[in-house]
């Protein structure tokens, strides 16, 4: 090596420190130099071990510069990880002169060195999400295009793909005129951008490629010549021009060392290949292929179940993940009978658990999309356990739900300020900020609420008590206040009439707010209208609830059950259960995990539009990260019924359960499924058919419509395959797990199901000789709660109960609502 380098004193010597605490195969790659080195890294094998120490071995045994080292990864939280760890191995002087960070912070950086190559000012500036909409917007504008026929999100969206793929707008071929007018967009988009001196955050990484891969260009020449070592993490996850950029920047020595797991490949949708890291040795025929497979992270049970549903994936590279961990408890799947009683069996769990001394933060929820955390979250708040969203928002506080809470509250109360300046101009309706300001001069002025000023604004008659001005609009804006206001009439007006639910969608198409998501027809703009159909869902699960307790389902009171679960967490220093997709969960590791919703058509997903579905082997990798998350315990749950997207799923579980061993796994019933699986077959309900409450087929099944119902038997506990048939529904043998339990409900003294209590009997009340016989204990179904339990009847002309519903907490309904069930 030409290049030396003296480090001095060091923390600690890493080569003692590597021979005690690598494997084999770790050892392997950290003491590998020179030359191209590909390491496939399992889930939990301590990769991030491997590149720290690789990187201590440069430094302290080979003498490479600090500065002559690149080190790339996806997340500012990784890099610094990484950072901490090269501090206590080789001290914090010679970690500042290395080159450790994201794509986008390294590049920031070469640019900063290079502007003037790019045609940067020195001071350029980078524009995030909501300035490239602006730009858009404008260009929209200045190009005479209709944003409702090119919504500037999509058009960016159109634009973002194109730069990930290295295109410019003189690379792409228009087949349609929506093509021509994207691409025109584009080439207006580029020059805004280059007069004001400012870049995207695919313009960071397309300049310095440029500028890498131009034999003519000094800065190139630099930008080749500087780092003598390149090391990129998550090579699973990047993209054509990240990979381009790399191998541009080791086109001198080639001694590029990549980190992934191409069963861990799953952002696809925002631009990721996981093409690049199988096709690495055909780049780089020289590379050495170091494999870890031995996993450190998660018990016995665990590692099998995960390998279980990735052995079956298609073109991976052959991988055996393994473990010298004790096995630990099995995976429990978990059949519940709808996503309420879901939701309250996580929350006994998770309650049993911190009992036992696990710290919340030790806990995580998963979910495959955000709609499902609704009943989740309610749940988890009525319980008084803490959470946090990761990667997320509340239901509650996500900008499109508290734009229409604010439409609903304003239809209340028209005089709430905060909520009429939040929704004027939601969806945009040519109000804007000087507009709005002077609405809060009149309002000052007049000491009227901003309501009460749009008429006087309109009219310009107000005069400025300071300044003895007027303020006045142009007729277009004076039209637009008055449009608002009149339609904010009509919906008061219906309001006296309609229920709170109509009025919610009627709000929802009146205003334009669901056209205009649905015209964006993008990922982002199909989950807030998805998140909008579970606040629906909601509003018709209160009407439900005051239907059956025989009061009136109200909008003030819905408001006001919103208003107070949704009060500011007071126990913001008290440890949290992390809630969260499964993409946001990439990375991170917990005590035990709860991944729920794993059911067809939504693990792996199914979009309501046939043309974006997500490529199964996709959801197989995303399923294989989320049981990799878990170190000593697991549970996944499935639903037999689930209200999501606005309508109710009957689905059967996934198909990724049975690809797991036998021996890693375990059936369970929720006690209201225990209910519904000893149901005497052609009794209705909501159970699925035993086939299908066995296991939700194979492959054939994702054909299967989501809305098919399987209620022609009793719903039984899921069971592998391999552990032979279920008995037949009517069967004189019930199932194994279901074979001792009591036919009557357990006695005060036993343990009680989640948010149950069991008391003694009292005399059988009749409902006007219906033979509709209930006492306490009894266990009664409902067509909205689903299965319950009795606590006491209030007797009367029309009989009441107070009943405890599992997910539901207890409810007040009517006797004639319910159903007695056999063997209470």
């Amino acid at each position: 090596m030409a290049e030396q380098y003296e480090h001095g004193d060091t923390t600690q010597d890493p080569r003692v420190v590597m021979n005690e605490e690598l494997n084999g195969p770790q050892a392997d790659a950290v003491t590998h130099v020179d030359g191209p080195l590909l390491i496939f890294a399992g889930a939990g094998s301590g990769k991030t071990r491997v590149i720290v120490y690789r990187i201590a071995n440069l430094l302290a045994g080979h003498h490479v510069p600090p500065y002559r080292i690149l080190a790339v990864t996806f997340t500012n939280k990784a890099a610094g990880e990484m950072k901490l760890r090269l501090e206590r191995l080789v001290g914090p002087e010679i970690v500042r002169d290395l080159w450790v960070g994201t794509f986008h912070s390294v590049c920031v950086r070469l640019l900063r060195k290079h502007h003037e190559a790019a045609g940067l000012d020195r001071g350029f500036v980078i524009y995030d999400d909501a300035d490239q909409r602006a730009v858009v917007a404008r260009v929209l504008k200045e190009l005479d295009l209709d944003d409702r026929r090119y919504p500037p999100r999509q058009v960016l969206s159109r634009i973002h793909a194109y730069k990930q793929e290295g295109r410019s707008p003189d690379d792409i071929d228009s087949d349609s005129y929506f093509d021509d007018a994207v691409t025109r967009c584009y080439r207006a988009y580029e020059r805004h951008l280059k007069t004001a001196s400012a870049v995207d955050f695919d313009d960071l990484l397309l300049a310095v490629l440029r500028l890498v891969e131009d034999p003519e260009s000094l800065a190139g020449e630099d930008l080749r010549s500087r780092f003598r070592y390149v090391l990129v993490d998550e090579f699973q996850d990047v993209n054509h021009v990240q990979y381009r950029l790399v191998r541009a920047l080791c086109q001198k020595h080639d001694n590029l060392c990549v980190v992934g797991d191409d069963d861990q490949s799953i952002y696809r949708w925002r631009g990721a290949d996981v093409r690049v890291i199988r096709g690495f040795r055909r780049d780089f025929p020289t590379a050495n292929v170091i494999k870890l497979e031995q996993n450190y992270r998660s018990v016995g049970n665990v590692v099998q179940a995960a390998l279980g549903v990735i052995r079956h994936a298609k073109d991976r590279e052959p991988k055996e993940l393994w473990t010298s961990n004790r096995p630990g408890d099995p995976v429990q799947v978990v059949a519940a009978d709808s996503e309420h009683d879901e939701a309250a069996w996580v929350a006994a769990r998770i309650r049993e658990l911190t009992e036992q001394g696990v710290s919340p933060r030790e806990i995580a929820v998963f979910y495959r999309v955000h709609a499902q955390s609704r009943v989740l979250e309610e749940v988890l708040r009525s319980e008084r356990i803490p959470y946090q969203i990761i990667g997320g928002t509340r239901f509650f506080e996500r900008a499109e739900i508290k734009n229409l809470l604010s439409y609903l509250r304003v239809v209340v109360n028209p005089r709430t300020d905060v909520d009429l300046h939040r929704i004027i101009n939601v969806p945009p309706r040519k109000i804007g900020a000087t507009t709005i300001d002077r609405l809060i001069q009149v309002a000052d002025n007049l000491q009227v609420s901003l309501y009460d000023a749009i008429q006087p604004l309109a009219e310009g008659a107000i005069q400025d008590a300071h300044t003895g001005n007027k303020p006045s609009v142009t007729p277009q804006i004076r039209k637009n206040l008055l449009a608002f206001r009149d339609m904010m009439e009509k919906l008061r007006e219906m309001a006296r009439e309609a229920s709170p639910s109509q009025l919610a969608e009627e709000i929802l198409e009146r205003t334009g707010y669901a056209r205009l998501l649905k015209e964006e027809d993008n990922a982002e703009a199909d989950a807030r209208l998805q998140n909008l159909h579970e606040l629906l869902q909601s509003i018709l699960d209160y009407e439900e609830e005051m239907k059956a307790a025989g009061e009136p389902a109200l909008l003030t009171g819905y408001l006001e059950r919103v208003s107070l679960t949704s009060d500011a967490d007071t126990l913001e220093d008290v440890p949290k259960v992390a809630m969260m997709t499964i993409h946001a969960a990439k990375g991170l590791e917990f005590h035990a995990v709860f991944l729920t919703g794993m059911e067809e058509d939504l693990f792996p997903f199914r979009s309501m539009e046939p043309s974006r579905n997500d490529d199964v082997e996709e959801e197989r990798r995303l399923a294989y990260v989320a049981v990799t998350r878990a170190r000593e315990k697991l549970w996944i749950t499935h639903a037999s019924r689930r209200a999501i997207f606005g309508q109710t799923r009957y689905n059967a579980p996934s198909r990724f359960l049975k690809d797991m061993p036998a021996s890693a796994v375990r059936g369970v019933l929720t006690p209201a499924s225990q209910l519904m699986a000893r149901r005497p077959e052609g009794s209705g309900g909501f159970g699925m058919s035993q086939g299908a409450g066995r296991f939700g087929g194979g492959r054939g099944d994702r054909d299967r419509s989501a809305g098919a119902r399987f209620d022609d038997g009793p719903r039984l506990a899921w069971r592998h395959p391999q552990q032979g048939a279920m008995g037949s529904a009517g069967s004189a043998s019930p199932p194994a797990a279901l074979r001792n339990l009591p036919v009557r409900p357990p006695t005060p003294s036993a343990t009680a199901a989640p948010g149950e209590r069991f008391v003694e009997r009292e005399p059988d009340v009749e409902s006007d000789g219906e033979a509709i016989s209930l006492r306490r204990g009894s266990r009664v179904q409902h067509d909205r709660f689903g299965l319950g339990t009795v606590n006491s009847i209030d007797p009367g002309p029309d009989p009441i109960a107070s009943v405890t519903f599992s997910g539901w907490g207890t409810k007040r309904i009517m006797v004639r609502f319910l159903k007695p069930l056999e063997g209470r």
